[in-house]
């Protein structure tokens, strides 16, 4: 039997991990995957117990990018009819938040798929770059959106047009990273924040992700828009009524998602 392509553990019973595991080729990501990331995140979407999931890979590289093997004698028509875009789509419609930890290197796809989560937490060895310059191609699964609005357009242009990366360091300071720890911590300091996200009510976590999602790729007035409306919708949840009362009684909350 073939070891799996994404392993899964439980740290308590609201935080899900999620481990590349393609140790021999750098965690590449294949279309095998990719579909079985997307498959392991879409399990966990649909457990209500579920309140946060970090996504990681090893001390050494959180993923090289993609299969260059896979890649190198493809025809445009190859690349449609394996339609690896639905991955990216698959994971964009994930609703739960999703943290990277990252260490050591996130280079192509694995920069985008690092980006695609919601937070990063970054070793110090960590480094975030986009090289397919290097080989001939561009970045193709969101590198060149998400960098401009993560980094602005002429920091992104010159890691995409010379393909060389970053640091951990430099990425904390353009606003890529959430925070940098030494590589004996940075998974334990992922498992903190997915913990204090799990602790906050799920309901109200949910909406004000998708309100910062879509304001993020739209207009002030329209994102303020749904901000309103997600923003009144929670007053018709239990844990609205359940963080006010807590609050006003000085006690701890007990948000149970509803």
């Amino acid at each position: 039997m073939t070891d799996p392509l994404v392993l899964l553990e439980r740290d308590g019973p609201h935080v899900a991990i999620l481990t590349l595991n393609r140790p021999k080729v750098l965690n590449a990501l294949s279309p095998d995957v990719m579909d079985a990331l997307c498959t392991a995140l879409e399990t966990l979407n649909a457990d209500p117990d579920i309140r946060a999931i970090i996504l990681t890979g090893s001390a050494r590289v959180f993923a090289a990018g993609a299969d260059i093997q896979v890649m190198a004698n493809a025809a445009p028509m190859d690349i449609l009819r394996r339609n690896t875009l639905q991955y990216w789509q698959r994971l964009q419609a994930i609703e739960k938040p999703i943290i990277a930890a990252v260490s050591g290197f996130a280079f192509g796809g694995g920069c985008e798929l690092a980006m695609a989560c919601d937070l990063i937490v970054a070793s110090e060895t960590a480094k975030f770059g986009q090289p397919e310059i290097k080989v001939g191609i561009m970045p193709g699964a969101g590198g060149t959106q998400r960098l401009t609005k993560a980094l602005g357009p002429y920091r992104a242009m010159e890691m995409i047009l010379t393909g060389d990366p970053i640091t951990a360091q430099e990425a904390f300071a353009y606003g890529l990273v959430n925070r940098v720890v030494p590589v004996e911590r940075y998974l334990d300091a992922a498992k903190e924040l997915a913990q204090t996200i799990a602790a906050r009510p799920p309901v109200a976590i949910r909406l004000a992700r998708e309100a910062l999602k879509y304001g993020n790729e739209t207009t002030l007035r329209d994102g303020m828009m749904v901000e309103r409306r997600n923003f009144v919708l929670l007053f018709d949840t239990e844990d609205q009524k359940e963080g006010m009362a807590a609050f006003l009684e000085k006690r701890e909350p007990e948000f149970k998602g509803k």
